[in-house]
């Protein structure tokens, strides 16, 4: 649920009082999302009716000569999810951050195809969305932001495992990751209405047993690119995850989506998604997925549906799946 992601919860307006008095500026916001699902008739629905959650605060302030500040996301209280954010503003040097959740380098641009409303895969099965780039996370990375001449480097890197830690080290397992993304706007080209990125990244993936060479990393790639002409913007996404461990399997994707804003409040999306699963020891199975969406926006309040449907999810012959869901969200 990208859209709900980016919503604050802070503490740091004290240790920035203790620096000045009026250091601190602090901001409340919030929204509430109201959903019914409708899974397929493989599945037991239960109760198709759900309510997210999220209400933070953001603070920043002035330490000497730069911008801090921290953002803590309570994206739904009752699954106890949540992210946070610590981010330094050097100015013309940029912007330095620790990341636990909020999005950094290449996950930033993992899918860009243009939706009215949730991706095309959201709300399928499986324990992974294949396909989804970014070598380092979100969690425990430090974050580096720096623009220059219609360029934005976003780039992410963590020392171990990527699971959330509070102070001390983390004890999760995993191998120390980098990744960035380059974005940019068709001035770069000189071409008006395109959005364009790329990004790279690789994961350790270390010795398998003793007497065994060391794997390679994991290599994640993507590159897109978006026109905006009018009402319709359309898009088009590649992206890889090679992986490095012996008898792991690969992906490959390619994507596209356009969506049309027919007026100010109203928007419609249609979009299609093939993931071939590169198997090391059995036959390669491409996973072919499609959804539509609309959306429509009065003041703060937001209805949008969306279906989406798979089939050969995640890799598995014959694993079909379809999901339609109707959300109605309140800003605040």
């Amino acid at each position: 649920m990208d859209n709900l992601k980016k919503v604050g919860l802070t503490a740091l307006a004290g240790s920035l009082a203790a620096v000045s008095a009026n250091a601190a500026e602090m901001t409340v916001s919030g929204a509430t999302l109201l959903t019914y699902t409708s899974e397929d008739t493989t599945e037991t629905t239960g109760n198709p009716f759900g309510m997210k959650t999220n209400i933070g605060f953001t603070a920043s302030g002035d330490v000497n000569g730069m911008t801090v500040s921290y953002m803590q996301t309570t994206v739904d209280q009752f699954a106890g999810m949540s992210s946070a954010r610590l981010s330094v503003d050097m100015g013309d040097m940029g912007v330095i951050a620790f990341d636990q959740g909020s999005g950094s380098g290449l996950k930033t641009i993992d899918d860009k195809t243009p939706t009215a409303a949730e991706e095309i895969w959201d709300g399928l099965d499986g324990t992974t969305v294949g396909g989804l780039v970014g070598a380092a996370g979100s969690t425990g990375v430090f974050n580096y932001v720096k623009s220059y001449a219609g360029v934005t480097l976003n780039a992410a890197a963590r020392r171990g495992s990527g699971a959330a830690n509070s102070d001390g080290s983390s004890s999760g397992a995993g191998q120390s990751a980098w990744d960035f993304a380059l974005t940019g706007s068709g001035d770069t080209f000189g071409v008006d209405g395109l959005a364009w990125g790329v990004g790279y990244g690789e994961a350790e993936n270390g010795t398998v047993s003793t007497g065994v060479t060391d794997d390679g990393d994991d290599e994640h790639y993507t590159v897109f690119a978006n026109y905006s002409f009018g009402m319709v913007t359309a898009g088009y996404q590649v992206s890889s995850i090679d992986k490095g461990a012996a008898g792991s399997t690969s992906e490959e994707v390619d994507q596209w989506g356009v969506a049309i804003n027919i007026n100010d409040d109203l928007s419609v999306s249609y979009g299609e998604r093939e993931v071939e699963y590169a198997k090391a020891s059995a036959a390669h199975v491409t996973e072919d997925g499609e959804g539509i969406a609309v959306a429509y926006t009065m003041g703060s309040m937001k209805i949008a549906g969306n279906r989406n449907e798979v089939v050969h999810n995640n890799g598995t012959l014959n694993s079909n799946d379809e999901m339609t869901e109707i959300a109605l969200s309140f800003a605040f």
